[in-house]
């Protein structure tokens, strides 16, 4: 499964490649990294709609999450990625207004990444 991480923090992709170190030795997961929206929309403009999933952060400077969630619900149809949403705040307004966007999930920082891998895999199958 190939896998889009937006986060205007570099050392996000560190993390990652720990915390699924396993996965993606095995082949289960592909990960690559966009560290803003308008990185994430060159991405997809040109991975011919490659991606399954994408887990962006909310608060980046320029195009915030949100908004990247927007374009890419609009953009991209068909076959829709999924995105999950992951912010430090999880105040009840970004919640609705990811919900609203078409978001799929929503996390909160710190990522549990025992239920992330879970809800992947979920998809997976």
């Amino acid at each position: 499964m190939k896998i889009l991480v937006v986060d205007d923090e570099k050392d996000i992709k560190t993390l990652f490649e720990q915390r699924f170190r396993r996965e993606i030795r095995h082949g289960e997961f592909s990960f690559d990294f966009a560290f803003s929206g308008e990185e994430a929309l060159d991405y997809m403009k040109n991975s011919k709609q490659e991606v399954v999933l994408i887990l962006s952060d909310i608060n980046m400077p320029g195009m915030s999450g949100l908004e990247l969630l927007k374009n890419i619900k609009k953009k991209y149809q068909k076959p829709p990625p999924v995105v999950m949403m992951i912010t430090a705040y999880g105040d009840q307004e970004n919640y609705s207004h990811a919900m609203q966007l078409g978001a799929d999930d929503f996390l909160t920082k710190p990522v549990d990444f025992i239920a992330l891998k879970d809800k992947i895999k979920a998809l997976d199958t």
